[in-house]
């Protein structure tokens, strides 16, 4: 399989998967729509992609993967949500389309991303079932904590 064949599958992949996720009957509806408004705004989906890449290159099967290949593409888009507000960076728009402050306010803006990252944890750690105790898996949901938190993502915004 050619480089592009793998990245188009392992597109198609997260968005299969990221839309089993966004069907959550639970999730209020005005919620669910500002949050797929920013999920769905084009984007390469470029940490997915690598996280199912280096899943398969290292023998692993991807469909185990896609909860946290998934989750990271859900903080990467809290992380712009939050990223475009007035009191970050004030951005009008994200990937050629008006951010998600300016169409849904900037209240729901921020539980938009706050709902993505809450939710990017839950989907990860309900793939626990798949796992079992494996530590490896425990400690790659850590790590991703880290990276988002308060000595990663947030730090660098600060």
């Amino acid at each position: 399989m050619s480089y592009r064949e793998s990245v188009e599958r392992y597109r198609a992949l997260t968005a299969r998967t990221l839309e089993e996720y966004m069907g959550n009957p639970y999730i209020p509806k005005g919620l669910l729509t500002a949050m797929s408004y920013s999920l769905y705004n084009g984007g390469k989906r470029l940490r997915p992609c690598l996280t199912l890449a280096v899943c398969e290159m290292l023998g692993g099967d991807v469909e185990d993967a896609l909860p946290v290949a998934c989750a990271l593409e859900m903080i990467h888009t809290y992380s712009l949500i939050h990223d475009d507000l007035p009191a970050m960076d004030d951005d009008d728009f994200r990937r050629g389309k008006p951010s998600n402050h300016k169409v849904f306010g900037e209240g729901m803006a921020v539980l938009a991303g706050d709902g993505l990252l809450s939710y990017a944890f839950e989907v990860m750690l309900s793939a626990l079932a798949l796992h079992g105790d494996n530590p490896g898996y425990l400690e790659a949901v850590r790590s991703v904590a880290g990276g988002a938190g308060v000595c990663g993502m947030v730090a660098g915004q600060a």
